[in-house]
């Protein structure tokens, strides 16, 4: 480029132009309307209410939903109790692998379906749902099937037995995996569920519900609910529930603890974060910048455990920011469905709003805002990549979780003081620590009061691995051996 500038910056106004890809939709199967999944079949709610569900890059709708009441809900809970004391809890471990097992298959071969109805409900470009969602989802319900007939050696010198039945409350942000993330080790531990998957992405989790049925999975052993919070209120305060998991805000997590005290449920709670992603004069500035894009961008920030902050070595901040505003101007904003897209649709205009109105008051507190110029379509929810400079501590865009693709950067001098500023949060999820000295990272690792932490790398995942927090990000831990103890009464 004969621009006059320096060879490294970037003219915004030149970007690559790409021939649209779209994934044709035609594959993919969705009913006009939606029941309850209860007892192996779908019924219609007993109030006749249904609500939409609809594409969040179009704003058309996709489908009805059945809109669940507390009797739908007292209906799921006594089927599945029924399955779980006659069917589930005496069947061989070994048996119940195989159920697992096969919907993990199933899952498998129609991973297509699932992608693009997950990009379709969701607003997510369909790479994430491809290649992350649905492979992961698959994953989780593999390595659990392997544990089903193993939880003695699990658990030595211990007496494992299932808790019983499970409610379950999922988010929007993956709502596929979610599902996965919480059915399946409930099953190998010999539990059954009545699962609540989120009311404006329901879609994927009653195609799993066609999965377990074509599984041949006894009846009950797996109910699905959908509905707003009273909905998952009416779960979580049924009597004859055993243990909650929940995903979600922090606000509704102190909702549930607090309903749940003094009942003698067992429960675990995976809320909110602030992730702070600590970049080191010494680090690969190329791959961190684009770890970072991968972090909060790509996802478009809806991950509980996105580095939303941004710590950057002083001698390096003005490198590390330029080179990200360079990269935030090559990306791809527009319909979830086509490959060449990066940043898909905010899920809904609630959630929009919400973010409007973080980016507002970051300016109002004397933040600077940028924003990349992509053109985003006429129709949907969008938010264009933003980044924030000039942030303190007390900002409202430090401290709060936007849940949106906004990025709050600060600067640090020593090690020291990283540590301080990724720890001064009422959160404490997950962190990323980006340097070329190994010492470097075990060091800031293992100060950083978070339950997870990532090292020149971010928001990689594995069945194997638990996840969870500390502080206000919740309490208990899911996946690995960690998250089986959740699911079994340990004697």
């Amino acid at each position: 480029m004969s621009t006059g500038e320096p060879a490294h910056k970037l003219n915004y106004d030149t970007r690559w132009e790409y021939s649209p890809a779209p994934e044709s939709a035609d594959h993919a199967r969705i009913d006009e309307q939606y029941g309850l999944f209860i007892g192996g079949k779908f019924v219609a709610p007993k109030s006749g209410e249904y609500f939409n569900t609809i594409n969040p890059a179009t704003e058309k709708v996709l489908s009805r939903v059945a809109a669940a009441n507390a009797d739908d809900v007292n209906n799921a809970v006594k089927v599945a109790r029924g399955a779980y004391e006659n069917v589930w809890s005496k069947m061989r471990p070994a048996e119940r692998g195989k159920y697992i097992f096969r919907i993990a298959r199933i899952i498998q071969e129609r991973s297509r379906e699932f992608a693009i109805i997950e990009s379709l409900d969701g607003g997510k470009p369909i790479r994430e749902a491809r290649d992350i969602d649905v492979p992961l989802a698959a994953a989780h319900f593999f390595y659990h099937a392997g544990w089903a007939d193993k939880l003695d050696y699990a658990f030595p010198c211990r007496s494992p037995s299932p808790v019983g039945v499970v409610g379950q409350i999922i988010p929007w942000n993956f709502p596929l995996l979610m599902a996965a993330w919480k059915i399946a080790p409930a099953l190998a531990c010999g539990n059954t569920v009545v699962l609540k998957p989120a009311e404006t992405t329901s879609l994927t989790a009653l195609k799993l519900a066609e999965v377990i049925r074509d599984a041949d999975l006894p009846k009950g052993v797996v109910n699905i609910v959908t509905g707003d919070g009273s909905t998952g209120s009416a779960l979580v305060q049924h009597n004859d529930i055993n243990k909650i998991a929940f995903t979600g805000s922090t606000d509704v997590g102190r909702l549930i603890q607090h309903s749940l005290a003094g009942t003698g449920k067992k429960y675990t709670l995976e809320l909110g974060g602030k992730a702070a992603n600590i970049i080191f004069a010494d680090a690969p500035i190329d791959q961190a910048v684009e770890g970072i894009i991968n972090a909060i961008f790509f996802n478009q920030g809806h991950v509980c455990c996105a580095g939303s902050r941004l710590l950057v070595q002083e001698s390096v901040a003005d490198q590390v920011v330029t080179k990200l505003k360079e990269r935030m101007q090559t990306l791809i904003i527009g319909d979830p469905l086509d490959k060449n897209t990066d940043i898909g649709a905010i899920n809904s205009a609630a959630q929009l709003e919400r973010i409007n109105s973080y980016l507002e008051l970051g300016q109002n507190e004397g933040a600077e805002m940028f924003q990349c110029t992509t053109k985003t379509p006429d129709f949907g929810f969008w938010c264009p990549p933003t980044l924030f400079t000039q942030v303190a501590q007390s900002h409202s865009i430090v401290r709060e979780e936007v849940f949106g693709p906004v990025l709050a950067i600060q600067t640090f001098r020593t090690v020291d003081e990283a540590i301080s500023k990724a720890n001064n949060t009422q959160y404490g999820l997950s962190g990323g620590v980006w340097t070329d000295k190994g010492s470097k990272i075990f060091n800031v690792g293992k100060n950083i009061r978070a339950g997870v932490i990532w090292a020149n790398t971010f928001n990689k995942f594995d069945p194997t691995s638990p996840f969870g927090g500390y502080k206000e990000s919740g309490v208990g831990r899911e996946g690995g051996l960690h998250g089986l103890s959740a699911y079994l009464n340990l004697d």
